[in-house]
């Protein structure tokens, strides 16, 4: 359990501290809309990432609304080991969020 905890508490300080992650774009009607990438709004998932458990509404909630910046979370050094993790996987399939393909 301490190592759970170490792994959220460094996944909230990098989530806070990384700038690159201030915007992504997902295709809209009429041209680009800017998405906030802000993985702290994954919190909620860690549990399910970390561990294997079922994901949570509040996870699926906040799943469904980062899904724009999840190659973006996905080329990140700092979150790779979290979105690309098996567990990451089953979490999205739970959710219904695809796993995205990153070019």
């Amino acid at each position: 359990m301490k190592f759970a905890t170490f792994m959220l508490i460094t996944f909230v300080i990098i989530s806070t501290l990384s700038p690159d992650l201030a915007s992504a774009t997902a295709p809209g009607g009429f041209g680009e809309v800017a998405q906030v990438c802000d993985p702290s709004k994954l919190l909620s998932c860690y549990p399910a990432i970390a561990t294997g458990v079922a994901p949570t509404t509040d996870c699926c909630t906040g799943l469904v609304a980062q899904e724009p910046c999840l190659c973006t979370y996905i080329k990140d050094p700092k979150f790779q080991e979290y979105v690309s993790s098996p567990n990451a996987r089953k979490t999205m399939e739970a959710c219904k969020v695809p796993y995205p393909t990153c070019t």
